[in-house]
């Protein structure tokens, strides 16, 4: 693998210019004595590498040299999709195909639209995770990607709500959601979605295109359209009541961060504020239990009008509450 390390410091060079040697260790996840020997076999071979010395040296390329080594391997290529998201690339065990890609993709482009690449790289980020959690742990995703590259089945062990169950899936895509990973597979005639982080164990079926039962793709299936209408279908079926309630100017900025588009059309649809600037809404939520948490979220800002049965749910316990918290008269 030198010479594919040897490529990607001479277009280090090219697209940044100056580099130190310890700058360029850490790009290339290498020790400085590595890029020391890695320079002078570049030398060696003809590339006119220059060392600066001082406080502003490192090494450059002779003015006015560049190279057009700069064809993607298909690994590198299909990186490129995921161009935005340095960590899940890593997590697909994609980040150094894709460093290598944005490497080659720089030396490639003119001077002008180089400097405009890294302009925008410098200023944007994508940052997956939401906020205040941690990712799920998941040691398959690297094995389940490779299945879905490469269209092999997976027997499976994954832990469901009601216990463990073994399944042989057939891969067809992976969703990122909010920092969680998704697998989209087809088990038998239908079509699922698993949670990565609750796979207990995986295993690649061989490569065996004999097999009648080999994993062929259903034809004209679309990953962001099942993705669309299944988390619809997820969002109808939590979605159990509705809640009446009454809002406060400030219940009013939190709901669409606490309930997230069914807070956004619950504001839409609302009444016209009263004096004190509080409206009511129809809140869709879940079932009771999870509901009662949910809005209690809010605090004072909020108050449950109906049914009578949740209105009921919160009362009680708020009561609770207060007689776990009695006044101590502080």
């Amino acid at each position: 693998m030198r010479a594919d390390r040897l490529l990607s410091l001479l277009l280090l060079l090219q697209t940044r210019g100056r580099m130190t040697a310890p700058e360029l260790a850490r790009e290339l996840e290498v020790s400085v004595r590595t890029v020391y020997r890695d320079i002078e076999a570049l030398g060696a071979s003809g590339v006119p590498v220059c060392a600066d010395r001082g406080p502003e040296g490192g090494y450059r390329l002779l003015d006015g040299y560049r190279t057009r080594l700069t064809g993607l391997t298909d690994a590198q290529a299909g990186s490129l999709f995921l161009a935005g998201a340095p960590g899940p690339a890593r997590e697909l065990g994609l980040g150094a195909d894709l460093a290598a890609a944005q490497l080659k993709l720089q030396a490639a482009l003119p001077a002008e639209l180089a400097g405009r690449a890294r302009h925008i790289q410098d200023r944007f980020h994508l940052d997956a995770p939401a906020w205040f959690r941690e990712a799920d742990p998941v040691p398959h995703l690297a094995q389940i990607a490779e299945a879905v590259w490469e269209q092999r089945p997976l027997r499976t062990r994954y832990r469901r709500w009601r216990g463990e169950v073994d399944r042989e899936l057939h891969p067809l895509g992976l969703v990122l959601k909010g920092g969680i990973w998704y697998l989209v597979a087809r088990a038998g005639e239908t079509v699922r979605t698993y949670r990565i982080s609750r796979f207990l164990a995986v295993e690649t079926e061989p490569d065996a295109p004999e097999r009648p039962d080999a994993f062929h793709r259903p034809p004209g299936f679309d990953l962001a359209a099942y993705w669309q209408e299944s988390s619809r279908r997820l969002e109808a079926a939590c979605h159990q009541q509705t809640a009446r309630v009454r809002l406060s100017p400030l219940a009013q900025k939190l709901l669409p961060a606490q309930f997230g588009s069914a807070g956004l059309r619950a504001l839409e649809g609302a009444s016209q504020p009263d004096g004190a600037g509080w409206v009511e809404a129809d809140l869709p939520v879940e079932t009771e239990s999870v509901a009662v948490g949910d809005l209690l979220r809010l605090g004072a800002e909020a108050e449950v009008l109906g049914p009578p049965g949740l209105r009921a749910a919160v009362a009680r316990t708020v009561a609770a509450l207060a007689d776990r918290y009695p006044d101590t008269g502080c």
